[in-house]
């Protein structure tokens, strides 16, 4: 979570603070998630392929689509690599190429905070589940310590989160509904200072205070229902 490019991510991973937090913010999403993780699933703005790669293996049919050709491409090796391969696509979060009601699953991590309008990416969204589908989504929480350590970092020249929005779990729940979706779950990760000796000590309290609060958390994911009877029910 400290670079503006899917690119970024894998090095940030592989420290202490990047392998701590990545491992609860996909605890939480994977929660959310639930069964709907094997059907058709579509990973709005999926990076290298992290996700993608994860759901495919827990047996959906995953399509990754990512507005970034680098970071699709990327994605696409893995998936050429992975045992349970997936599709990649590139496209745009806001103009999705998928025939509406295409998949029983989107998950979109880290992806609204860098679109130009995540009304309109969480329209499309709507747009290709199915009636009974499911949208995970997890961004960027505004109240927290690690937003204002990146607005502080603006302040003082640094470009990399300049165009980069924050999200309280109200602020998603009225996205999601403003797209004729019903939230249903909000959980919120990452209650430590971007430290890896903070995240060290304090993990093991992240998925309690989650439950509970999403104040504080530099990580919010919501889970919310497309209305309507899944086709076969």
């Amino acid at each position: 979570m400290t670079g503006p490019t899917p690119l970024d991510y894998p090095a940030w991973r592989e420290s202490t603070l990047g392998k701590i937090t990545e491992r609860l913010e996909r605890a939480v999403i994977l929660d959310l998630a639930g069964d709907r993780s094997r059907g058709d699933v579509l990973d709005v703005g999926c990076g290298v392929g992290t996700y993608a790669g994860v759901l495919a293996a827990a047996g959906a049919r995953v399509t990754g689509v990512d507005s970034s050709l680098p970071a699709a491409r990327a994605a696409a090796r893995r998936a050429q690599d992975a045992s349970a391969p997936f599709a990649v696509v590139a496209g745009d979060a806001s103009k999705l190429p998928f025939d509406g009601a295409s998949f029983d699953l989107v998950i979109a991590v880290t992806a609204l905070c860098f679109v130009g309008s995540p009304a309109q990416a969480v329209r499309e969204i709507a747009r290709v589940l199915r009636p009974g589908g499911r949208l995970v989504v997890g961004e960027l929480g505004r109240l927290s310590i690690w937003a204002a350590w990146r607005r502080v970092r603006t302040w003082l020249g640094s470009s990399t989160w300049r165009r980069a929005a924050f999200f309280t779990s109200r602020e998603l729940k009225g996205l999601a509904e403003g797209a004729g979706l019903v939230p249903a779950r909000v959980r919120g990760a990452v209650f430590y200072p971007p430290a890896g000796l903070a995240a060290s000590v304090l993990a093991p309290l992240d998925p309690l205070l989650g439950r509970v609060t999403t104040v504080g958390a530099a990580f919010v994911a919501l889970a919310a229902e497309k209305p309507g009877v899944p086709a076969g029910s």
